[in-house]
């Protein structure tokens, strides 16, 4: 079985999108939300109730759920409607390209797209305090299209749509929904440490941005120049076990 470059860029492009400047920063009012505490007692010193704790990690757990649901049945579609267009992929895929190139440029602030610095969000009403509230939330959260998520969002979908099968393209959003929500569930675990370095790092978010930017460019370019299988074949060759994964 042949490695799969585009499963371990999915992966890194979710865990570089939870600490992207329009997701990180809603964290710690998230956190607040599920355990039904308020900032202040959220950043308070000492232990965080353990109640709220326990509230915290299970809505954390559930809301990470909802959001990879949503993500691995747009990967589940994205393949539907790939297969039903294969014959017109080698056009498509400079569309795509190019595409990806203008999200990139996005991100690095050369060029600013309207539309990508709107939100739009399913909103739910559930408690998300609760298991099934939180995970309603998480499905409302996946739903979003925000300046960060939409455009890495839109970029792993297509790799998706080149998938042979629908459980390929599934799995391959499910890895990008992991990539973004294991630090959140990771981070409940520790609130407040978390918190702190939050407050200290605020400003760093804006070069994860930057990089994103710069990758998406570089993955426009690997799309267009079919490079990717290339380097998956030549990563084979440096690193024979590679070959088992995929």
């Amino acid at each position: 079985m042949m490695f799969d470059l585009s499963y371990g860029g999915a992966a890194l492009a979710g865990l570089l999108a939870f600490f992207t400047p329009c997701i990180l920063p809603m964290v710690p009012f998230y956190f607040s939300y599920m355990a039904g505490i308020s900032m202040a007692e959220l950043r308070g010193a000492g232990a965080i109730p353990p109640g709220a704790q326990r509230r915290l990690v299970i809505s954390a757990v559930m809301f990470a759920l909802g959001v990879t649901t949503i993500f691995t049945l747009l990967g589940l579609g994205a393949t539907a409607i790939g297969q039903g267009f294969r014959e017109w992929m080698p056009v498509l895929k400079y569309v795509a390209a190019a595409l990806i190139a203008l999200f990139g440029l996005h991100f690095l602030g050369l060029l600013r797209i309207p539309l990508l610095m709107r939100e739009a969000r399913f909103q739910s009403t559930a408690d998300p305090s609760t298991v099934l509230g939180a995970y309603l939330m998480g499905l409302a959260f996946g739903f979003g299209w925000t300046a960060c998520v939409g455009p890495v969002l839109a970029s792993i979908m297509y790799l998706a749509s080149t998938k042979e099968t629908l459980v390929q393209g599934g799995t391959l959003l499910l890895v990008f929904g992991l990539g973004m929500t294991t630090p959140f569930v990771i981070t409940a675990f520790f609130a407040r440490p978390f918190l702190a370095w939050l407050q200290k790092h605020r400003a760093g978010m804006a070069h994860v941005e930057k990089v994103m930017g710069v990758m998406l460019i570089v993955f426009a370019i690997l799309i267009a120049t079919d490079s990717m299988n290339e380097i998956a074949n030549q990563l084979i060759r440096w690193f024979p076990a590679f070959s088992g994964i995929g």
